[in-house]
């Protein structure tokens, strides 16, 4: 992965600070359920289809924004982690950093075919719901469990 499509690494800090609330929000969100919880806004929408409504494009909407709120906040904290550069950028990080992406990549899609052969109904939108953000938290957990058991391996040498 070229470094030159990595964030400073000043962003991971700010990434951490909006991660884990952002986490702690949505866990949440969906233990009460996103209706208890309520954030009303006008919003521009390019598209909005009510249940008991009319389709709108291109229009400004009155909606509830709590989720939208909560998912926002983790994909830019996960983002700003993922993907700023470590203090100590080298090749070997780098190629920690592909091998990482690359198996939160497979393993997703592991998970996301499964989904499609044993999750039907309303249960498979939950599925593909939370599947938006798994990528990003598998890469996440992979990289810095590698970085960690790379600094003991070396910790241990010295």
């Amino acid at each position: 992965m070229s470094s030159k499509l990595l964030l400073p690494a000043k962003f991971k800090l700010a990434g951490w600070c909006i991660l884990i609330p952002a986490t702690i929000f949505g866990v949440i969100l969906i233990s009460v359920g996103f209706e208890e919880i309520r954030v009303h806004a006008k919003v521009f929408a390019i598209f909005s289809d009510q249940i008991f409504g009319e389709s709108q494009s291109f229009s400004f909407i009155e909606t509830n924004i709590t989720n939208t709120v909560a998912g926002v906040l983790f994909i830019l904290g996960a983002v700003f982690v993922g993907f700023s550069k470590e203090k100590r950028e080298d090749e070997f990080i780098a190629k920690l950093r592909m091998s990482s992406l690359l198996w939160a990549v497979w393993v997703n899609y592991s998970l996301l075919l499964l989904s499609f052969l044993f999750v039907y109904g309303t249960a498979f939108l939950t599925v593909m719901l939370y599947n938006m953000f798994t990528v990003l938290i598998i890469f996440i957990v992979r990289f810095n469990y590698l970085l960690y058991k790379n600094s003991k391996m070396l910790s241990d040498e010295k």
